[in-house]
């Protein structure tokens, strides 16, 4: 309620509420520039009636403008207020007044706010994650612009210009938007530069193709844009349509990610295609000299015939060995779920000296009544404790314990920090005199490099809509594959072989993260970003499965009397030098994020590490393939008529 007059109606309930502002705002007594603040409020129809007669009743009587159960002014009514428009003087200021003017407007709203997720992070891991994400960033970004001169010569330096204009752009979109680059943003940043070489690779790949099949310069170099154009647009479009599956399903630090990654894709085709060519085009009207490779590099996959299509049945073993080897660990050892899919609270806790899980938790049992999850993370002096703990279960218990009375104020976080330093502060030098660490200590790093260092706190019914919301993000990223390669090659046999490859790519990950749970030194939870970790693989596996799709549809076009087969190999081996130097800048460049990117993000990175190689595989050996499997009776009839 946010107008009530102390006669309330029959039910209890105040007679004018928040539905019926239309406005409020900020007065100075009718001048512009001084004067005493007030606020000057205005109602619709219905309310302005129905305020006329309170006002009328009432002259003389003091309103309350309550907002969630708090008064927030209780003004005198001086006289009947018709037309629906009033003035709240007294003896503001200037805050106070914008102050009411605000809880007026807000008390439009429906329904009160509720947290549903909290978290906080102490300054001292903060500045650190903050700092390795850009010393990852760096080494990231520098490791790309060298490899793409030392792949490319003097093309690849036009690469690296692109990809600086790229950052420039990418940086100052984020701006305008006033958008918060967290750490998963930080990751997107990364992979999305790390992506963002493939179109130029694509290009100097072609023009090296048409260079080699003796044309000239000029026309090679045109010749070289034109047909990569549909294999960058096809296989940039998929990604990006996954980004906005990611921005509509996720939520959060999904959604931020999604966000710099979309972007990120926009701002590298228009570098990637405009800059590059603009820049090779006035260096061959200034007749300036372009190398697009080096000796050593200029020959690199160029004559490979590897016979992929034959060897089919030895991928197919391989591929279903690993499915069935990751359902088993899926199955039996189970997956470690974050608090984003159980609700719960989590806290980062580190210690002045190294600790042993197992004695932590052994410990924490005995305050908890049960072992809470407890886990290394980052050094060995640091601890990750998760629990699904009900605090008001010890209320009682810490009301006796303090001597408070049952109207004094208790929070969860009171109740659940005690539990905490009663379970852990044995495990906390005595300095050398003789002091202990302090509960206040323990809980602030503000004061205190030790201690809790990191909370977060997701609600049940949160982390029920997080679990269906990642479902849709999955379910609804392959269908829109499915859809638009498809649509793109006009034939769904297409799209099944694609998502196929994918749903391999996608077990794998997941297989593995429940396979090496709790063997590696870092957190491997399923979380919300671990499912933008599957998506965004989902999305880069398809951009290198689509550049072959595109090569196989230009053989069938050129060479329409060759087997499907033949088609696809060629396909494969003629795009084989773009695959693995793409595949190697962006493994390279989450490598660097990986070592120095900190621990926050390290599970994250590594689910993108074993993407990468997983999809380089299943791009090159099992998408073709599959794709054969469900068009091998229509081509067996197809060449069949074409013999006649």
């Amino acid at each position: 309620e946010l107008v009530a007059i102390k006669s309330t109606s029959r039910d209890g309930k105040a007679p004018l509420d928040g539905g019926s502002v239309t406005d409020a705002r900020v007065d100075f007594n009718g001048q512009q520039n001084g004067g005493t603040p007030s606020v000057s409020m205005t109602m619709n129809a219905e309310g302005a009636s129905t305020w006329a007669r309170l006002t009328k009743d009432n002259i003389g009587k003091q309103v309350a403008i309550v907002l969630d159960g708090l008064v927030y002014s209780y003004p005198t009514v001086q006289n009947e207020i018709t037309g629906g428009s009033s003035q709240i003087t007294g003896n503001f200021d200037v805050q106070e007044a914008e102050d009411l003017a605000n809880v007026l407007k807000s008390g439009k709203l429906p329904a009160p706010a509720t947290i549903i997720q909290e978290q906080v992070v102490g300054p001292s891991l903060g500045s650190a994650s903050i700092r390795a994400g850009l010393i990852s960033f760096v080494i990231a970004f520098l490791l790309v612009l060298i490899y793409m001169v030392f792949f490319y010569q003097g093309a690849g330096l036009i690469a690296d210009a692109a990809l600086l204009c790229n950052v420039l752009l990418l940086f100052g979109t984020l701006v305008s938007f006033g958008a918060v680059l967290t750490l998963p943003g930080i990751a997107g940043l990364v992979l999305t530069l790390g992506m963002a070489v493939d179109a130029n690779v694509i290009i100097y790949e072609r023009i090296k193709e048409e260079l080699a099949a003796g044309k000239g310069f000029s026309k090679a170099v045109a010749d070289g844009y034109k047909n990569a154009y549909s294999a960058i647009i096809d296989g940039q479009v998929t990604t990006f349509l996954l980004g906005l599956v990611l921005i509509m399903f996720g939520s959060g630090t999904i959604q931020g990610f999604a966000v710099t990654l979309c972007i990120g894709i926009v701002t590298s085709l228009f570098t990637s295609i405009f800059i590059t060519r603009l820049v090779i085009d006035w260096m061959l009207n200034h007749k300036k000299k372009i190398n697009f490779s080096f000796s050593f590099t200029e020959n690199f996959m160029r004559n490979a015939n590897v016979d992929f299509m034959s060897k089919r049945k030895t991928f197919y073993i391989i591929g279903c060995a690993a499915i069935v080897i990751c359902l088993i660990g899926i199955f039996g050892r189970h997956l470690s779920m974050g608090i984003d899919f159980t609700g719960g609270r989590t806290y980062v806790v580190r210690f002045d000296q190294d600790v042993n899980v197992v004695d932590v938790r052994a410990s924490l049992a005995k305050e908890f009544d049960e072992a809470p999850e407890v886990k290394s993370y980052g050094p060995s002096n640091q601890v990750k404790i998760t629990t699904n703990i009900v605090a008001e279960d010890y209320y009682d218990a810490y009301r006796a314990a303090h001597n408070l009375a049952a109207t004094d104020t208790i929070t969860d976080e009171m109740v659940i920090n005690e539990k905490l330093f009663a379970g852990t502060k044995q495990y906390f030098s005595v300095d050398e005199n003789g002091r202990e660490i302090t509960p206040e200590q323990f809980a602030s790093a503000e004061v205190y490099p030790y201690g809790i260092i990191q909370s977060e706190q997701v609600e049940a019914t949160m982390a029920t809509d997080m679990k269906r919301s990642s479902i849709l993000a999955v379910l609804g990223g392959l269908l829109v594959i499915f859809a638009y390669i498809g649509i793109r090659f006009k034939s769904w046999r297409f799209g099944v072989g694609s998502v196929a490859a994918l749903a391999h790519d996608t077990i794998l990950i997941i297989g593995l993260f429940a396979l090496l749970r709790g063997l590696l030194p870092f957190s491997l939870d399923v979380d919300q970003s671990f499912i933008a970790a599957v998506l965004t693989i989902i999305g880069y596996s398809i951009n290198a499965t689509v550049v072959i799709f595109d090569r196989v549809r230009e053989n069938r076009n050129l060479y329409p009397k060759r087997s499907l087969i033949q088609n696809m190999n060629d396909a494969i081996n003629a795009t084989l030098a773009r695959t693995i130097n793409t595949s190697g800048t962006t493994f390279f460049t989450l490598l660097m994020m990986f070592i120095f990117g900190g621990e926050v993000i390290r599970g994250f990175i590594f689910a993108l590490l074993i993407g990468v190689v997983c999809g380089m595989f299943s791009s090159v050996c099992l998408a073709c393939p599959l794709v054969y499997e469900v068009s091998k009776k229509r081509e067996e009839k197809r060449l069949a008529a074409s013999s006649k």
